[in-house]
């Protein structure tokens, strides 16, 4: 995610991140702390018992807000790790200079793409620091990346090998498969991406009926009654008035988000925002502030500021205030402290968009995302965005609202949301109409979700994913490793921290038949690199249990298990189980 361009360093000292209900404790699991030996956590709830019972209990200025624990950790980096991890990255910088010098005296051979000598006098096609990044340290890991699959993404899956013969710059398809390797990267949180069941067989017959495509736009010859009709269920699923669909979920929020905000208006975005919101943002026009990841009181204090001083030179109030969050942050593991964010929202008459890409279908007792999970409103919530790329298997993406007031700047009477975007977003005017299988398929998935299938099995995979991701954020935090994010997030990020154990942990994975992800700077921190994993309900316990002893194994072998949290004991496991796995 290149959202992380805004990322802000989360290893700053411990005395400035004493905000916002967040608090440092000391470990206490009998080793001794190093001098950065600090353990974040976040823990906000109304009942006298908290889901960990080691974990901090202090209540926060906003717990009457939540009517269930909200629970998140972020241990900080150990100040040795750290140190390590910026001397590798130097280490890898000097001797990337040294490869250009070697370059540029025709001592070793240039794969890179560069400009001509005739063009050297031209504005630069290729900013400097991302080619030198490219071609010095990206380009020693590639090998991480790229693999095709030539199988269903579901909970297992078949991985083309590939090989290079001249480090990283190309790669040769070998011919042979791996066979049944688990898959903890894909977004497939319900386990609807499959090719056999009631989804793949509704396809195919969407598929008999209307083709692939409609080779249109809404507006000419592409409407379906398809799209109709799967509008129509997004809205009720979601609980509002309306909704649209869209082919692409990037698109939904870049080419959106500038019909709804231009000049004279203000955009607050989180930090770690995704790129297709940052994009959005910057098209729009609008001027941009970005506040803390998560944290209320940096919000407070930028929406105060807009209200008192108003816009820059002028001093007139803004046109309008529109907060960008996500529902789950896809790097973090995080979900917004969405009860907190509509109160100040309501306080200082902003507008809401929150996208739910990560979180829709994948929280909540009835799967409707972060609204759901918190047991809110959606009427309070202006815009909601999400995709259908992860929970249910297909592609695009939909907006949802009711009606609000001053959606287009220029206009002061209350307007249709989604009848306003028909004919002001771009996405919807020249993009060509969903695909009919896609369609079919998200139809499907939702009316399963919703139980109107007739059937019980949306429900079933709805509580599998609940107690997939607590066993296995649990597991893992007891092996000693750093583990990112809310306790009840499908996302899970595992701290690798130093660049060589990028390559190394994706590669010993893979040796192992696991499939997974790791992400390393710009999309993250430089010192913050991490595999980011993704439990499915399609995950038996056998084959989390099989991902766990891998990662266990590399994790010793790499020397990754870096956590100084007090480890649970037998019988606070069980309770810690328990009450994770009655949570809904």
């Amino acid at each position: 995610m290149t959202g992380a361009e805004q990322s802000a360093n989360m290893t700053e000292s411990a005395a400035s991140k004493l905000l916002n209900g967040e608090t440092c404790l000391w470990t206490s699991n009998g080793k001794k702390p190093g001098r950065n030996g600090f353990v974040k956590t976040h823990c906000i709830f109304q009942q006298q018992k908290c889901r960990r019972p080691k974990e901090n209990h202090n209540i926060g200025r906003n717990a009457s807000l939540y009517n269930k624990p909200f629970v998140e950790s972020f241990e900080e980096t150990p100040l040795l790790v750290a140190v390590l991890t910026y001397m590798g990255y130097g280490i890898l910088t000097l001797f990337g200079y040294l490869r250009d010098f070697l370059r540029d005296c025709n001592f070793e051979k240039c794969h890179v793409a560069k400009e001509r000598d005739e063009q050297k006098d031209f504005v630069p096609l290729y900013q400097d620091f991302e080619n030198f990044y490219t071609r010095n340290l990206y380009m020693r890991i590639r090998d991480n990346w790229n693999r095709p699959i030539c199988s269903v993404p579901g909970a297992k899956m078949d991985v083309m090998e590939h090989v290079t013969h001249d480090y990283n710059w190309t790669f040769k398809h070998t011919g042979t498969v791996l066979i049944d390797v688990i898959n903890m990267g894909s977004y497939n949180y319900l386990g609807f991406a499959e090719n056999s069941g009631l989804c793949a067989d509704a396809a195919a017959q969407a598929t008999m009926k209307y083709s692939m495509g409609v080779c249109g736009t809404r507006h000419e010859i592409g409407n379906l009654d398809k799209h109709e009709e799967l509008e129509k269920l997004v809205a009720r699923f979601l609980g509002v008035e309306s909704s649209m669909v869209f082919g692409m979920g990037f698109a939904t929020n870049s080419m959106n988000i500038p019909a709804l905000a231009g000049k004279g208006c203000l955009i607050l975005s989180d930090e770690l925002n995704h790129a297709s919101l940052v994009l959005g943002a910057r098209l729009s026009g609008s001027t941009i502030r970005v506040f803390k990841h998560n944290n209320m009181q940096s919000l407070e204090k930028l929406l105060m500021d807009a209200i008192v001083h108003g816009q820059p030179r002028t001093h007139r109030p803004w046109k309008k205030i529109l907060i960008l969050v996500e529902g789950i942050y896809s790097m973090e593991g995080s979900i917004v402290r969405l009860p907190e964010v509509i109160s100040l929202k309501k306080k200082y008459r902003a507008y809401l968009y929150l996208d739910e890409a990560h979180s829709i279908g994948a929280l909540g007792p009835g799967g409707r995302g972060v609204v759901d999970y918190f047991g809110l409103d959606p009427c309070d919530v202006d815009i909601m965005m999400g995709t259908f790329t992860k929970s249910f298997g297909a592609a695009g993406g939909y907006i949802g609202g009711n009606k609000m007031t001053d959606i287009p700047a220029q206009i002061g009477y209350i307007l249709e949301l989604i009848d306003y975007l028909r004919t002001h977003s771009h996405s919807a005017i020249y993009a060509t109409s969903m695909s009919p299988p896609v369609a079919q398929q998200i139809i499907t998935s939702m009316k399963c979700i919703m139980g109107e299938d007739g059937t019980t099995l949306g429900q079933e995979r709805l509580c599998q994913l609940s107690k997939n991701t607590t066993y296995f954020r649990r597991r893992l935090q007891e092996m000693g490793f750093i583990i990112y994010g809310n306790n009840n997030s499908p996302v899970v990020p595992l701290m690798l921290y130093m660049p060589a154990k990028i390559g190394a942990f994706g590669r010993e994975m893979l040796k192992r038949n696991i499939g997974t992800v790791v992400v390393g700077f710009p999309a993250t921190p430089i010192i913050e690199s991490r595999a980011r994993f993704c439990v499915s309900a399609a995950h038996t316990k056998e084959m989390l249990d099989t991902a766990l002893n891998a990662i266990s194994e590399v994790g010793d072998l790499l020397q990754l298990k870096y956590s100084r949290h007090a480890r649970p004991s037998n019988e606070e496991t069980k309770q810690f189980s328990y009450l994770d796995s009655h949570q809904d």
